[in-house]
């Protein structure tokens, strides 16, 4: 199971990772609510934990903004803001769980198996879509105008990757640390190569094109 959790202030947030960790939960940490959203956005979660007051981007507009990308994730809710009104206002961005600081950790870690039990009893397949393009992200597949398009592994995981982040431009350097996990190496045109496969795929028998090269910046998965 996979946490993310949106916490600034350093020493809570290894607490609650080291403590998780031992559970067996990987967790990945955001220390602003941009951060959070960024990694929210890059990722798939099965739970993820807000502070409220976050730097940038506060944790209850960052919850409405999750949840009006995402209506399955479960969201807890972590904060010193105690009041009713807080609560509320916790509740109508959208979360399903608010736990108040000072808190026990074994507390966390219950509220935590819950909304873990609560929502992966229901858990929706999740497909994420551009135009007619679509990424099954439990089945692992991939289809265009409803015609399914065969891809290798590699070229899965970079489609994945694109469509996750799709819109936003991502440069070779990003795609060779987060799909090949290597350091990038500026005299290697493996990348190009691969954005060619997909691009032949996915766009070459297909309208409007998706795939487009930024010159000098990298790549971007969108519709013009």
């Amino acid at each position: 199971m996979k946490i993310l959790l949106v916490e600034d202030e350093d020493r809570l947030a290894s607490f609650i990772r080291k403590g998780m960790s031992a559970e067996g939960y990987e967790v990945e940490v955001g220390y602003d609510g941009r951060t959070g959203l960024s990694l929210f956005r890059r990722d798939i979660y099965d739970i993820i934990i807000l502070d409220v007051n976050l730097p940038q981007i506060n944790g209850f507009e960052l919850c409405r903004l999750i949840r009006s990308e995402n209506e399955t994730v479960a969201i807890l809710m972590l904060t010193a803001l105690d009041s009713m009104a807080d609560k509320s206002d916790g509740f109508n961005a959208g979360a399903d769980d608010y736990l108040t600081k000072p808190f026990e950790f074994q507390e966390l870690l219950l509220r935590v198996r819950a909304l873990m039990r609560r929502h992966g009893g229901s858990k929706q397949t999740q497909v994420l879509r551009l135009a007619d393009l679509e990424l099954n992200l439990d089945t692992k597949t991939v289809t265009r105008a409803g015609k399914r398009i065969d891809l290798t592994t590699r070229e899965y995981s970079l489609m994945e990757y694109l469509m996750l982040n799709k819109g936003k431009i991502i440069s070779r350097v990003d795609i060779s640390e987060r799909v090949w996990n290597l350091n990038f190496d500026s005299n290697t045109n493996v990348i190009d190569v691969y954005i060619s496969y997909l691009r032949k795929k996915i766009d070459k028998d297909f309208s409007p094109k998706l795939l487009h090269t930024i010159v000098g910046m990298g790549y971007v998965l969108r519709e013009e």
